[in-house]
């Protein structure tokens, strides 16, 4: 005989394990008595013990041993249930309610018939707590011998909460098979990440006010805020062939330019001609150049107007235009129509719908 833990265990809920699994703690612990007769010492599910007390909170004694085989039944045992058991992993831990404390069990990798023996298992119910100081309520033994695997039995029923708890047992079906509950597993995770793109899906779509556009749109700066302020001028313009997209471009630089009183300067004229090339002119082939040149002209009246969305209420005029002649050169001839649409958007503020209204006219025409 090897002794392998003897002592004072805490349980809670009235249970305790044998672990020796890979899985997490808690999966497999409502399938660990399914299928069985006996109620007290769960091995339904491979490489667990779950196992029953009548104390509910509180410590009870408890000796864990291992046997050449089987050896005669104390008399002294109320209760007595035989269950089969093989260790999963090289691993196996006494655990205590949700893993608060584990000892090491040294069990070797072959199939072994277990014994669980109780006393006191019905005066422990009835006191559900045992309190620091107060003297022990039950007791426990746990046998482990190598024998191939067998069916559960009940050996010794003398106490009504065994009685339950067998009973209990007997109603539970068996659990599923690891194979069956690593195709669960692998179920919930493809439904989450079903569940998790759904979301996502969800979530875009409000973003974009309940219609998500193509990806090109997506990746315009501004495409958000145009696609929100007016989702049928940007559908439009999408449509449109290259060439005109290019001319929206052009077209919109210059109304932003003029709505902000800059297109007649002479280093901001030179770069709205060239546009009609998709060319970019000093000092507009360089964005930081662009606002030092404005900074530093004395002609330039600055504007301001409320914002398009009206979070702001004043919004320079010049600081926005400028950026709708860098984006009219794009080399995407979509993202150049949009984005100097969002940058004129901004110049003209409050009064965007005018701009719009502009452009549609100009390139919008139905036939």
């Amino acid at each position: 005989m090897t002794l392998l833990f003897e002592g004072e265990l805490h349980v809670h809920y009235g249970q305790f394990y044998v672990e020796s699994r890979t899985d997490e703690f808690f999966d497999g612990l409502a399938d660990a008595r399914g299928g069985q007769s006996n109620g007290l010492c769960g091995a339904a599910v491979p490489g667990l013990l779950f196992l029953i007390t009548g104390l509910h909170t509180g410590n009870v004694e408890l000796t864990v041993e291992v046997l050449d085989g089987p050896a005669p039944v104390g008399e002294d045992w109320e209760e007595v249930v035989e269950v089969s058991f093989r260790p999963r992993t090289a691993a196996v831990q006494l655990v205590q309610w949700a893993a608060e404390a584990s000892w090491p069990l040294d069990l070797e990798p072959v199939d072994y018939r277990v014994r669980y023996c109780a006393s006191g298992i019905e005066q422990a119910r009835a006191k559900d707590t045992r309190l620091t100081g107060e003297p022990p309520l039950d007791r426990y033994l746990l046998q482990l011998w190598p024998a191939p695997p067998a069916a559960d039995v009940v050996v010794r029923e003398t106490s009504a909460t065994a009685a339950y708890w067998h009973k209990h047992a007997r109603t539970l079906p068996p659990p599923p098979t690891p194979e069956q509950r690593a195709e669960a597993r692998r179920r919930e995770r493809l439904e989450r990440e079903r569940a998790r793109r759904e979301a996502a899906r969800a979530a875009e779509a409000r973003r974009w006010g309940g219609r998500p556009p193509g990806e090109r749109i997506k990746r315009v700066n501004g495409g958000l805020i145009l696609a929100r302020l007016d989702r049928d001028l940007t559908d439009a313009i999408e449509r449109l062939d290259e060439a005109t997209q290019r001319a929206v471009a052009g077209w919109l630089a210059r109304r932003a330019c003029d709505e902000a009183g800059l297109s007649d300067l002479d280093w901001v004229a030179p770069a709205l001609a060239a546009l009609g090339d998709g060319e970019a002119v000093p000092p507009f082939d360089d964005h930081a150049a662009v606002f030092e040149r404005l900074h530093g002209d004395d002609r330039v009246a600055y504007t301001a107007v409320p914002s398009y969305d009206g979070r702001h209420d004043r919004v320079s005029q010049q600081h926005a235009a400028l950026p709708a002649v860098l984006s009219a050169v794009a080399g995407d001839p979509l993202a150049a129509a949009l984005e100097t649409l969002f940058h004129a958007t901004v110049t003209f503020g409050s009064g965007y719908p005018r701009l719009h209204a502009e452009v549609r006219r100009a390139f919008l025409r139905p036939a």
